[in-house]
């Protein structure tokens, strides 16, 4: 695998003569020193690169090739690579034997293996190389130090995410050890999804440390910060970093648990990593993404003409294209990158698109918004990178449908943040499209409450009429819908209690979107 010229912060001492980061090193100047067009050119140097090497070193993909009658010799420059037909799981991965996908078909290099969820089927195993590890502790560097936390305070890192065959507990738990192998003042601990271990670590190891930096699934993570105080944990006497992954959520989520968090900067000091088993940590939000989605949201002609194709809010992340590259044509979201199982044009089945910087600046201009002024309004020019960008929404399976329009659960668990319905509601739901007696098709909201908590009719009725107000407000198709046939286009919610094991059941993803057996 070929090394990125990109490196990590390295280690010195401190006056103790342990390990420090030598914070004169300068991080986010040698990422800011390359201009949009600068940073476009790697991305299409480095793909061309890994596609020659690939053609040549991987037995899989040099039959792949052969296959779709694809010469590699005659792609020579990066836009001769448009000829190339993407790899999926079906027409690769699961076309041809796994030793063969690695590189040189050999299975001796040492990789960690992890495999995705199965739950579009069986489980897809992918080997990665310690140098996918080495990015994404780059990139988690990087969060850590464009965050408001300081760099000479003692910081624990709770890692939240399960801690199995999948990715996301080990690649962060790798992650920050290696930033403190790197000698940063970092502590990491890995209950996983145990939210009794959790707490305990809250309670009482935590108030040790003077920062914290909690990773994991964002509704897990909701749910750990919400009912952190009646276990005796509290957040206010630390300094608190988020750190997400592995769905996508709205700008008010983000607020709601950076407030009761205790977050200072959310701009700063929470994240959505975009990563998968497929190859590791890929791209990430900064400062700047979230600013402009956040812009965005509250600018429909600049949400509409960023965010085609979709009504619901993506997330919206910067990418080091010397690690990790996309591309978007037709919407359908393509990556490039190295690891032990390398993958070229690569569809993860994801949609979106993909903007450099200077392609941002002017979408942003074209509707009024001066995006310069805006970082300077929001006190984070020294963070701004000019790395390409990527928007990612999921697919549409991840939605239901109602009478043939598509429903969103983003739409529905927006209202649940409200002040109203928090207390009472952890923002969990599952949509289920049914048929009554009459085979009538209609919506059913299934919802979570709090532990102890029963929601009255009135908060019931106050509820449902704030749900169809805001589908109403975002989506046009169910406005249509609804003058048509009136009360039969309202869902029909259903309260459970909590972490029932119907449809919230614990140490599982959440399951937004239920297909009727």
């Amino acid at each position: 695998m070929k090394r990125s010229s990109l490196r990590p912060i390295s280690r010195g001492r401190n006056a103790n003569g342990n390990a420090a980061a030598r914070t004169h090193v300068p991080l986010l100047e040698q990422l800011s020193a390359k201009t949009s067009q600068e940073w476009s050119r790697s991305q299409q140097r480095t793909a061309l690169d890994l596609f020659k090497r690939a053609a040549s070193g991987v037995p899989a993909y040099k039959r792949f090739l052969k296959d779709n009658h694809v010469h590699a010799e005659l792609v020579e420059s990066p836009s001769d690579l448009a000829i190339v037909p993407p790899v999926t799981k079906q027409n690769y991965l699961h076309a041809y034997p796994f030793k063969e996908l690695f590189w040189n078909g050999s299975l001796r290099a040492p990789h960690v293996l992890t495999a995705t969820s199965g739950s579009t089927g069986a489980p897809t195993y992918f080997g990665r190389s310690h140098e996918v590890d080495d990015h994404s502790s780059f990139i988690h560097e990087l969060f850590y130090r464009s965050s408001s936390l300081e760099l000479n305070k003692s910081t624990l890192v709770i890692v939240c995410f399960g801690m199995g065959v999948w990715i996301g507990g080990l690649i962060t738990y790798e992650a920050f050890d290696l930033l403190g192998r790197r000698g940063y003042p970092v502590s990491v601990i890995t209950p996983g999804i145990n939210k009794s271990e959790i707490f305990k670590i809250l309670r009482d190891l935590a108030p040790q440390y003077e920062q914290l930096i909690l990773a994991g699934y964002p509704p897990f993570l909701k749910d750990v910060i919400d009912e952190a105080p009646a276990h005796g944990a509290t957040f206010d006497k630390h300094r608190v970093a988020l750190l997400f992954a592995a769905e996508a959520f709205t700008e008010e989520f983000r607020d709601y648990v950076a407030s009761r968090a205790n977050v200072k900067n959310p701009l700063t000091d929470t994240a959505n990593i975009y990563g998968s088993a497929d190859i590791g940590t890929m791209a990430f939000e900064t400062p700047l993404s979230i600013l402009i989605r956040r812009l965005a949201r509250d600018n429909e002609a600049l949400f509409n003409d960023l965010f085609r194709g979709t009504m619901k809010t993506p997330t919206l992340a910067q990418y080091l294209p010397e690690f990790v590259s996309f591309e978007a044509p037709n919407g359908e979201v393509l990556l490039t990158g190295d690891s032990a199982l390398p993958l070229i044009r690569y569809s993860i089945g994801d949609h979106g698109g993909v903007y450099s910087f200077k392609e941002i600046v002017e979408r942003c201009r074209t509707h009024g918004i001066d995006l310069e002024r805006e970082i300077r309004k929001a006190g984070i020019a020294k963070q701004v990178l000019k790395l390409p960008f990527v928007y990612v929404y999921e697919r549409i399976d991840l939605a239901t449908t109602l009478y043939g329009l598509q429903i969103y659960p983003e739409t529905i668990r927006q209202v649940l943040l409200d002040k109203r319905f928090a207390p009472h509601m952890t923002g969990k739901i599952a949509l289920v499209t049914k048929y009554d007696h009459n085979q009538d098709q209609y919506l059913e909201v299934n919802i979570e409450q709090k532990p102890g908590k029963e929601a009255g009719k009135v908060l019931q009725a106050e509820l449902l009429t704030e749900i169809v107000k805001n589908l109403r407000e975002k989506n046009s198709e169910y406005r249509e819908l609804s003058e048509f046939l009136g009360k039969r286009a309202e869902p029909r919610l259903v309260f459970w209690p909590y972490e029932d094991p119907l449809y919230f059941r614990p140490g599982v993803k959440q399951q937004w979107v239920v297909r009727p057996s």
